[in-house]
């Protein structure tokens, strides 16, 4: 079997996945991994077997080692246990590609959710010495890191000691995945063909396989390259005859080749004559420009001596400009000061007027402030004589005082209530705080209890939150599920208790009524468990029916997925148990090591306990010591209990109803789930009372600092108004004495405003005075100031005058420069048309005495020999080899360069294109002959190639075909059908159209029909499958081959025949490895010594590897088996 460790923080029901240990001569299944199978076995393992499989972290394993057996291994297990995570940890160990699977594409979508890394480890039998393939899987970086033997290698290198192996995982006809099953039959005669080959065909046969399809294609590219230079060659054979009658005209080339010659020996003749007739044009445009620059430098000195004037006529004009410019400025300083003087003087006038004013307004205000004074005056001694009537007001001040004195002294009081109230009241809060603190803290441990309730039993907790928000719907109280109702005393004592209440009671509500119950069942349904079923209700011995434990079944669409879940109730006895005494005192116990019963151990509310002590008897059952065990006889013979604890075990005694004989039996105590976290109810109940009674206090203080504030307002309004009071009949009182002080005080102020005259007209004649002596000083000065005026605007006359003499001067001088910039210009212009000709001149000079040498180089003339006549006007007779063309004169001939160009290209091309074309075609010809016959050379030699490995190939195949068709059609026979397989050949020579072709009928009344994904069931496809896949089981050559799942859709009969088959076949002897993976198998089906069958099983209460005891499981079942019959 599988085993697998470790913890998972999955929040399903099932917490892990573990299957149970394989080996079972092996009490724990060994972490350590062996290099070889063992001894007895290794005999019986073919080469690349597999020998062990090790997953760590690898989909639904944690950790886990399966150890197959050398023939056939059934792998069982309910759907989702992790039979089809073995064969994909078999694919992706031994290299194979993660699509193949079906399931992910990256290779990180296999290691365990949660988890960083996973490890895959295959162990391959090898007579050599076994092969371990290590491959550790790296989620974040989707990376893979191979080992082989424990050392560090590549996948490339895994994948060539697997393929020498002749280990394929991605042949279906070898290695079979679950979500592949369905492809076998979408297979190609083609392919069907090549995963046969691969399978169970020699090692070359696919290899010749391939030669011949790779043969085959480089001969029809051959045949195709013959094919098309043979209609080239007789193409170009065609046009080349064509050409003969052009070649026959060869001769007229010499022809064309004399009119060349002379075309040649004239061309550089009417060159140079072109250039010299350029060079003469030239020249005398040179000679012409050369006389237009002299005639312009000449007109230019006239020009140049008038500017020259008029620039030092310009030069005494700005000297007399500036002089002026000199002489208004001194004149225009001298007017500003005159006028900075005048406007002096007018300032002194108005500052003696203003002075004037000041005292005559300063006059005015005197007398109106005294009238005013003399007005107040009156009026405060007709207040005064008033006030004078009035009585004493000093007894009702004094009244007054006394008041506000005692109105102060409550007031204080009041004030001093209140800082004390609000001490108490801050006192009150750091205590309610506290208690607040420790009643979170409670409710923790509480919220740690729910929280394993929710974790186990999701539907209870499910209905708990459900009952808190709905009590209002019931008459009596309902308790909530046992385990939260438990206060344990001593935690170390909560194994006891849940060792003796069944898990089913801890998480069952509690009713005291059964109508509350029936409301329960009935209106927690629609809210959140969509219907509660009852299932059962079963009585004990002794039990009163109202307490009888009622199982509900949750079901429906809402809740789960579909899933069933479960919730527990029970009722309260109607007459109370919980103080019931026990029926042995303590004390008795004592001497036998027993410290308390059961019911002592615990605190829970009365129903509930009541509820226990019925049903499970807890406060008869005692709890002892080691020293209880160690006279654990003793015990039993002398207190004749029926059930008792010790420090680990927990013994039942019954008497034998036919032999009266004790028959005792003791258990291991499991270690405590959920009553291990204490909570003092009690103690939370007290700090309850006591919050009220905090939360009383608080309001009482807060309505007592209500009420001092109140007062303490009331007196803060009654002081305001006595100090109001006192405050207007002290300035009444006050009154009269500032009536006289004011008084007084506006008589000594008349008095001063009075003495304080001023003479108006004396004052006024002063400054008439001054006024008009500043007013002759300033006549004066503006007399003088009109003098400059009039020689300041004289001279600015003069200037304007030499400033438009100067412009005058200036315009004249511009324009002399304008005409002399142009002419300089157009000097320019044509000094550099001059240079431009000289050089062209120099040019076209030296260029004609190069055409000359060219010319008579040409014609043969020596450099002092003159041109003979016939060069200049005709040239003698030429022969042209057969013929002889009529004497031809230079005259004759074209006079222009272009002519003569134009004339000899085409000769050129008339004397050289036949013959050229001719010759090329000739030697293609005869490259394309050569080609032809190394293509036909080349095409017999793959030919030949192919008839040899054809022979090599084609009749082993035949063979091997034959083999399975015979295996194939024995295995339908058996089955009381009919199978063929034969193979499909289209074409002989198209060898990679070449397949298997599987043909069957199920039914005596159709014809065989070929296997496709269409016509046959999917039950019928599976047989076919399975079936074909045995036909190669003898056959094999293959290490192993994996089939999962492949029966599935079988019906009971065919299941039943292809599972004695495969038995048959795969338990013979010298036959590969077999791997059959199936969820569920018929009963009394035939079985082999030979088989291996490995259960996988997973569930939340698997047992760790390391604490798995096969041998102690054994013991334990015996004894159970040995005490059975006397129940």
């Amino acid at each position: 079997m599988a085993t697998s460790s470790g913890k998972t923080s999955t929040p399903t029901p099932l917490a892990s996945k573990r299957p149970l240990p394989k080996d079972p001569s092996s009490e724990v299944p060994s972490k350590k991994k062996s290099s070889a199978p063992p001894l007895s076995l290794s005999g019986h393992f073919v080469e690349g077997s597999i020998v062990r499989i090790a997953m760590e972290n690898f989909l639904t394993y944690d950790i886990c080692e399966v150890c197959p057996g050398p023939h056939l291994n059934m792998i069982i297990g309910a759907n989702g246990t992790g039979k089809s995570s073995i064969v994909c940890a078999i694919c992706l160990g031994l290299a194979g590609k993660p699509a193949f699977m079906g399931r992910a594409d990256k290779v990180g979508f296999f290691v365990k959710r949660g988890c960083s890394k996973g490890m895959v480890e295959i162990e391959l039998f090898r007579s050599s010495g076994n092969l371990v393939i290590t491959r550790e899987i790296d989620v974040a970086k989707n990376q893979s890191f191979w080992f082989i033997n424990k050392k560090s290698t590549t996948q490339k290198v895994v994948e060539e000691q697997v393929a020498a192996l002749n280990i394929q995982v991605g042949n279906l006809c070898q290695f079979l995945p679950q979500d592949k099953v369905g492809e076998f039959a979408k297979l190609s005669k083609i392919e069907l063909l090549e995963a046969t080959e691969k399978s169970i065909g020699p090692p070359e046969m696919h290899r010749y396989h391939c030669e011949l399809k790779n043969f085959r294609e480089k001969e029809k590219q051959l045949e195709t390259s013959c094919k098309e230079k043979t209609e080239y060659l007789e193409k170009m054979v065609q046009r080349n005859e064509r050409y003969k009658q052009d070649v026959e005209r060869f001769y007229e080339r010499k022809r064309h080749l004399d009119l060349i010659e002379m075309l040649e020996a004239k061309r550089p003749w009417v060159e140079y004559e072109n250039v010299r007739q350029e060079y003469e044009e030239v020249k005398l445009a040179r000679d012409r420009v050369k006389d237009e620059v002299r005639k312009l430098k000449d007109g230019q000195i006239p020009i140049t001596r008038r500017i020259e004037e008029i620039e030092m006529q310009r030069h005494n004009l700005e000297a007399q400009i500036k002089a002026k410019a000199t002489d208004i400025k001194e004149t225009s300083q001298k007017c500003k000061q005159k006028q900075d003087v005048i406007e002096r003087k007018d300032k002194h006038i108005e500052e003696l007027q203003q002075a004037l004013t000041v005292k005559q307004n300063a006059e005015l205000d005197r007398q109106r402030r005294i009238s005013n004074t003399r007005k107040m005056i009156e009026d405060l001694q007709n207040e005064l004589r008033t006030t004078e009537n009035c009585v004493n007001l000093q007894p009702q001040i004094d009244d007054i005082t006394n008041d506000l004195r005692r109105v102060q002294d409550e007031k204080e009081s009041c004030e001093s209530e209140i800082i004390d109230k609000l001490k108490e009241r801050e006192t009150l809060e750091k205590e309610k705080k506290s208690v607040n603190d420790q009643i979170v803290q409670f409710d923790n441990l509480m919220n740690q209890k729910e929280d394993k309730l929710r974790q186990r039993y999701r539907d209870t907790y499910d209905a708990v939150l459900w009952l808190r928000n709905n009590r209002d719907k019931f008459k009596q109280r309902v308790y909530e599920p046992i385990m939260l109702m438990i206060n344990m005393k001593d935690n170390k004592n909560a194994k006891y208790i849940e060792n003796h209440i069944p898990s089913n009671d801890l998480r069952a509500f509690v009713f005291e009524s059964q109508e509350d119950m029936e409301v329960f069942l009935k209106e927690a349904t629609p809210e959140r468990f969509c219907l509660f079923k009852p299932l059962l209700v079963s009585l004990k011995r002794g039990q009163d029916p109202k307490s009888a434990q009622v199982g509900l079944y949750l079901s429906g669409t809402q809740v789960r997925d579909n899933k069933k879940l479960r919730v527990n109730a029970v009722i309260a006895p109607r007459s109370s148990y919980a103080d019931r005494a026990p029926s042995r005192s303590l004390n008795e116990l004592k001497q036998y090591g027993f410290f308390s019963y059961l019911r002592e151990l615990f605190d829970a509310p009365a129903p509930v306990m009541s509820y226990l002590c019925s049903q499970y008897h807890i406060h008869e059952v005692p709890v002892g010591t080691e020293r209880t065990r160690e006279r654990i006889e003793r015990v039993i013979q002398e207190t004749r209990l029926k059930q008792m604890y010790t420090a680990e075990e927990k013994y039942v005694v019954k008497t034998s109803v036919y032999s009266n004989k004790v028959i005792s039996s003791n258990t291991s105590l499991k270690v405590a789930q959920f009553l291990t976290v204490t909570v003092d109810l009690e103690q939370r109940r007290h700090l309850e009372e006591h919050l009220k009674e905090i939360n009383r206090k608080l309001h009482a203080v807060e309505s007592g600092l209500i009420a001092l504030r109140e007062k303490n307002k009331h007196l803060e309004h009654k002081d305001n108004e006595l100090r109001q009071r006192k405050k207007e009949l002290l300035e009444r009182k006050n009154k009269k004495r500032q009536l006289e002080q004011k008084i007084s005080s506006k008589l000594g102020s008349l008095k001063l405003m009075e003495q304080d005259t001023c003479n108006l007209e004396e004052e006024e004649r002063k400054a008439n005075t001054k006024i008009k002596e500043i007013n002759v000083q300033k006549a004066k000065l503006v007399t003088e100031l009109t003098n400059l005026i009039k020689i300041c605007t004289s001279l600015h006359i003069q200037k304007v005058d030499l400033i438009l003499q100067n412009t005058t001067v200036i315009s004249e001088k511009n324009k002399l420069e304008s005409d002399y910039m142009a002419a300089s210009s157009q000097l320019r212009v044509k000094e550099q048309h001059f240079i431009e000709l000289d050089e062209n001149r120099q040019r076209l000079l030296q260029k004609c005495k190069e055409l000359m040498r060219r010319a008579r180089q040409v014609c043969n003339l020596g450099a002092e020999q003159t041109v003979p006549q016939e060069y200049q006007t005709q040239v003698p007779n030429i022969p042209n080899g057969h013929n002889s063309s009529p004497p031809m004169a230079f005259q004759d001939l074209p006079n222009t360069l272009d002519e003569i160009d134009a004339l000899l290209t085409e000769e050129r091309s008339r004397a050289s294109c036949v013959v050229e074309e001719y010759t090329k075609r000739e030697e293609e010809i005869e490259q394309l002959t050569e080609e032809l016959k190394i293509k036909k050379v080349e095409l017999d030699k793959y030919r030949e190639s192919i008839s040899q490995v054809k022979e090599r190939w084609l009749n082993p195949l035949k063979e091997l075909v034959e083999k399975i068709n015979e295996k194939f059609s024995n295995f339908f026979s058996s089955m009381q059908c009919a199978g063929e397989v034969d193979l499909h050949i289209e074409n002989e020579e198209d060898y990679d159209k070449y397949g298997i072709r599987i043909r069957v009928k199920f039914r005596s009344s159709t014809q065989l029909h070929e296997l496709t994904p269409h016509h046959q069931s999917g039950g019928e496809r599976s047989v076919s499958t399975m079936l074909y896949l045995m036909a190669l089981q003898e056959l094999n050559r293959c290490p192993f081959r994996v089939v999962d799942e492949i029966n599935q859709g079988m019906d009971p009969i065919n299941e039943r025949r292809v599972f004695e088959m495969v038995v048959n076949t795969a338990c013979k002897e010298n036959t590969s490895q077999y791997f059959f993976i199936t969820p569920k198998l018929l009963q009394n089906l035939p079985y082999s010594e030979k088989m291996t069958v490995l259960f996988v099983y997973n569930g939340p209460h698997m047992l760790e590897p390391n604490r798995w005891n096969l041998k102690a499981f054994q013991r334990r079942r015996r004894r159970i088996t040995f005490t059975q019959p006397s129940q």
